[in-house]
């Protein structure tokens, strides 16, 4: 399966970074498993924004040098970078994308897997920041891949197990 065409530069957000693009930018991120991308939109200006959240929270993190690491680093700092560059804080939405348990039949009944727990942060720290969360696609038990278009907003999940799709 090949890769979405893009017609823009594509900017490579890897595990426990963030970016943001304008323009004809567009931000990837691959192999989310129990990671959970964070994107954000502001459509007057046409500023995306991405992180690719690996930890729920700090407490779990070795080193706290990496704002893209948790949502509690990494929203504030997307907000403010998309800001600096003109964005209305206001108009700023989220999605979520990631969040799969794909060891889930190795862990013991009724433990919460590290996927579910990433998205319940991501969830709680948008929510504080009074980012509305508009669309997810998360759980499940494949990794996924998430293209988000500065240009329009639009977001292309790739996965094994679905065809491509919109978000």
């Amino acid at each position: 399966m090949s890769e979405p065409t893009t017609g823009g530069q594509e900017i490579v957000v890897r595990v426990a970074d963030l970016n943001i693009a304008t323009g004809q930018q567009v931000l990837v991120t691959y192999g989310l498993g129990s990671c959970v991308a964070i994107l954000l939109f502001e459509p007057q200006h046409r500023i995306a924004a991405m992180a690719h959240i690996m930890l729920p929270s700090l407490s779990l993190a070795r080193r706290g040098d990496r704002p893209g690491k948790t949502p509690h680093t990494a929203v504030p700092a997307l907000i403010e970078a998309m800001v600096d560059l003109g964005a209305e804080r206001k108009k700023i939405t989220g999605r979520l994308v990631g969040g799969a348990s794909l060891f889930a039949s190795l862990t013991p009944p009724g433990s919460i897997q590290m996927g579910e727990r990433n998205v319940v942060s991501c969830r709680e720290v948008l929510n504080r920041e009074a980012i509305p969360l508009v669309a997810e696609q998360v759980g499940g038990e494949t990794g996924r891949s998430v293209w988000l278009y500065a240009s329009d907003g639009r977001a292309i999940i790739r996965s094994a197990s679905q065809s491509e799709q919109l978000l």
